[in-house]
């Protein structure tokens, strides 16, 4: 039996030493509470602004709502995904930041473009729209 307790350990350390820095952090009972008290006040919030009218324009309000919806969504992934700059050696936040990138130069060109088309395009009065085939 003696023979087998430093083979069991060594087999022990050689998995903490491969997953050591890899392994994404597991999170409290306490953080789970937390984000969702969270989650729950960043929904209710845009709900009552919606639901009672609080401001006139509706560009502010939705524009409120989006604000919300992305501060939910770094508090969903902060606490319920667990990401942060140390899980994963820090491939997941590079992976997050590049995936943004490319969706900030996905809506920027779309939004340029349409831009540009609709600029460039010739007015149409509504007689010019009825004679069209």
């Amino acid at each position: 039996m003696s023979s087998q307790a430093p083979a069991h350990e060594d087999a022990q350390e050689a998995h903490h030493g491969h997953s050591h820095g890899h392994e994404a952090g597991h999170g409290t009972f306490r953080s789970y509470v937390t984000g969702f008290i969270l989650s729950v006040i960043l929904t209710a919030i845009p709900f009552w602004l919606v639901m009672a009218g609080v401001f006139e324009s509706r560009l502010v309000t939705a524009a409120l709502v989006m604000g919300f919806g992305a501060i939910q969504i770094v508090v969903h992934m902060i606490y319920f995904l667990h990401m942060n700059t140390k899980s994963e050696g820090g491939w997941t936040m590079l992976a997050l930041i590049f995936t943004l990138l490319l969706v900030a130069i996905a809506l920027a060109g779309s939004l340029w473009v349409m831009h540009h088309l609709n600029v460039n395009m010739m007015p149409m009065s509504p007689e010019m729209m009825k004679n069209m085939p």
